[in-house]
């Protein structure tokens, strides 16, 4: 495998050897209570001290409360509990305070989950109202000057964490201003620290929360700014530490590398500046343009962080995207880290006004302040190499499987891979599908749809030179040396015999579970289900004990040299980077081209070990062939990238 080049940043980052070296001495050193009036309480109580100050000068923040806390999403949840009982109070007193909780449309869930979940605790019964954004991913200032009169409390971000969109606080500040809004402000400025300048004190914002772990410190110690004078109610009581503002007994070691990270911040020549981070951002981004024909970017650059690229490749899924890049070691993500295993479009996009097609494939490349010339000139190379894996033309199988929201389809290839049959292709799929065969030069000779038998293909016009229905009666389309024939409402695909496709020369049955004379040998090929094969006159074996994990996968691989390892990953992430486990070399068949390969595995069993990328798909292919009667299947729990 290859090795690691992280450019997920925005998710989260390394921690700076100086923030790991701070953590230790604290943990060995001044690992006193600051509470404590001895003298290790004291040297705690002066770390403690100094970091808040270091912070408040690396913040403009002179004036105001600044607090540690475990992240930004315990920093938005005072913020919010904050400014809701402040607006109580108002309410209780008969004071002007709005009836609306604006929040921008792109947020981090984090903030209009605070919102309505202290709005219903608190009984306020406001109403929240997603502040628009236009197609640049900039708050509709226009909205927020109609709204802003009605607001209680407005919650921006300063740039956003999915597409790297650097908000207009200024223009938001002046339209609060000039409406002469009663309404707090929140700005969550987690993606800001390190990479935009800041003067807190100088602003209008009420409240700022921060997150080490975005930034070179480590996860569960972040910051909250309060400005001067806003109104504040603690989230936590308890032993009164943070003069009372938040309880608990502080995180030394994390506010320790913390301050190694502010430190390297105020000192300068640690982190590169946003100059030398802009040209790296044009370098990666040309080679993403190279690498993949038809990219396009879903937010504009000049408006964005310079260490965040959010890009899209036409007919391309994100999951196909990022499968490729880690196989190359690339590290990247699809929308935020926080959801990203919802397969779902991405709302961010979805409120800039991207096309669907676009927000569902969308890939997030983000990288550190820390990056370096030889860090760029790598990872650009990378990108390259995934472009060339993922265009480059695949070998036609003689069986492939297509999935799409849960349903199969199959297409049938020849022996030279110049002619195709489809059979119960998803309409979804038609697009990718016309465009896969154009690129290979190959023909499609029919296309079929097994659940209203010949002529299925009027729902698949994208797909070409389709036939409208079956030749004749008795009569069959030729494949090669292969023939497919239509007999009892189901299609038969074999190697026939003086022009006979006889029952005993069947190696694939499609629209039928199973069918009377086929030999044992052939397989069921099905719409629905998974597998998504069978095997006639065959009972499943159980899927007990299938899970190997590393250890075991290396133990089994060492005792049993006739195993043969299988990497099932699709073609261009084993060309992105080809599979090797425990010294040994994969032999690389496709889930999609698993139904193919089946039979030969079956006629001549062997020990197999399936290895995937996470360990799903390695999973559904022994479930697959153990169902299928062969049971020496096993898989590499946990894929390649926990085996190593």
């Amino acid at each position: 495998m290859n090795s690691e080049l992280y450019l997920d940043a925005n998710a989260t980052s390394p921690v700076l050897p100086a923030a790991i070296e701070a953590a230790t001495a604290a943990m060995h050193t001044c690992f006193g209570n600051p509470s404590s009036s001895h003298a290790a309480g004291l040297r705690a109580k002066a770390l403690l001290d100094g970091t808040r100050a270091l912070a408040r000068r690396v913040l403009g923040a002179a004036t105001g409360r600044v607090m540690f806390t475990s992240g930004a999403t315990e920093g938005i949840q005072t913020a919010v509990l904050s400014a809701l009982c402040a607006v109580r109070e108002r309410r209780l007193h008969g004071e002007v305070c709005g009836d609306l909780l604006l929040y921008g449309a792109t947020e981090h869930k984090a903030v209009p989950e605070s919102l309505a979940h202290w709005n219903r605790l608190l009984g306020l019964n406001l109403e929240l109202r997603a502040l628009p954004v236009g197609a640049d991913g900039r708050h509709r200032l226009d909205v927020l000057r109609e709204l802003a009169p009605r607001a209680a409390f407005v919650c921006t971000m300063a740039a956003n964490n999915e597409t790297g969109v650097v908000s207009d606080l200024d223009g938001i500040a002046a339209v609060l201003q000039e409406s002469a809004s009663p309404a707090l402000w929140m700005v969550d400025c987690v993606q800001a620290l390190g990479k935009l300048p800041l003067q807190l004190d100088r602003s209008r914002i009420d409240y700022a929360p921060f997150s080490g772990h975005k930034l070179y410190a480590p996860k569960g110690i972040g910051l909250l700014y309060v400005r001067e004078g806003a109104p504040y109610t603690p989230l936590m009581c308890g032993g009164g530490q943070e003069a009372g503002q938040r309880s608990g007994t502080e995180n030394m070691s994390g506010i320790a590398a913390l301050g190694a990270v502010l430190a390297a911040l105020e000192q300068g020549g640690t982190f590169r500046t946003h100059g030398q981070l802009t040209a790296m951002r044009e370098r990666l981004a040309a080679a993403l343009a190279e690498a993949f024909p038809g990219l396009v970017f879903n937010a504009p650059l000049a408006q964005t962080l310079p260490t965040t690229l959010n890009f899209s490749v036409p007919g391309v899924s994100s999951k196909e995207l990022l499968d490729v890049f880690d196989a190359a070691g690339v590290r990247v993500s699809a929308g935020s880290a926080c959801s990203a295993s919802r397969a779902a479009p991405s709302y961010v996009l979805d409120a800039m006004g991207v096309p669907g097609a676009c927000s569902a494939s969308a890939v997030r490349l983000s990288f550190g302040p820390l990056a370096d010339e030889a860090f760029i000139d790598a990872a650009c190379e990378r990108i390259l190499r995934c472009g060339r894996a993922l265009l480059e033309a695949r070998p036609a199988a003689a069986l492939q499987q297509l999935e799409s929201c849960g349903a199969s389809g199959w297409l049938l290839f020849d022996e030279a891979g110049q002619d195709c049959i489809a059979i119960d292709p998803p309409a979804a799929l038609a697009p990718r599908i016309a465009a896969e065969l154009r690129a290979r030069c190959c023909r499609l000779l029919a296309c079929f749809d097994t659940s209203h038998g010949a002529g299925g293909a009027d729902a698949l016009g994208e797909l070409m030179n389709v036939l409208p229905g079956w030749p004749g009666e008795g009569a069959g389309i030729a494949l090669g040396h292969d023939l497919l024939v239509q007999r009892g409402g189901a299609f038969l695909f074999g190697r026939p015999r003086d022009g006979v496709l006889a029952l005993d020369d069947v190696r694939f049955v499609f629209g039928a579970s199973s069918l009377e004379g086929v030999a044992g040998g052939a397989l069921c090929c099905h719409r629905i289900g998974e597998p998504a094969v069978s095997r006639p006159g065959v009972d499943p074996l159980p899927d007990e004990g299938i899970d190997l994990d590393a250890v075991s996968a290396a133990a089994y691989l060492e005792s049993h040299p006739d195993a043969l390892l299988v990497d099932v990953r699709e073609l261009p992430e084993h060309k992105a980077g080809a599979a090797r486990l425990h010294g040994r070399a994969a032999q690389h068949v496709p889930l999609s081209q698993l139904a193919g390969q089946a039979a030969q595995w079956l006629d001549q069993p062997r020990p197999l070990v399936f290895v995937c990328r996470s360990g799903n798909r390695s999973a559904r292919a022994a479930r697959t062939l153990r169902r299928l009667g062969h049971a020496q299947c096993w898989h590499v729990a946990g894929g390649l990238a926990l085996a190593g």
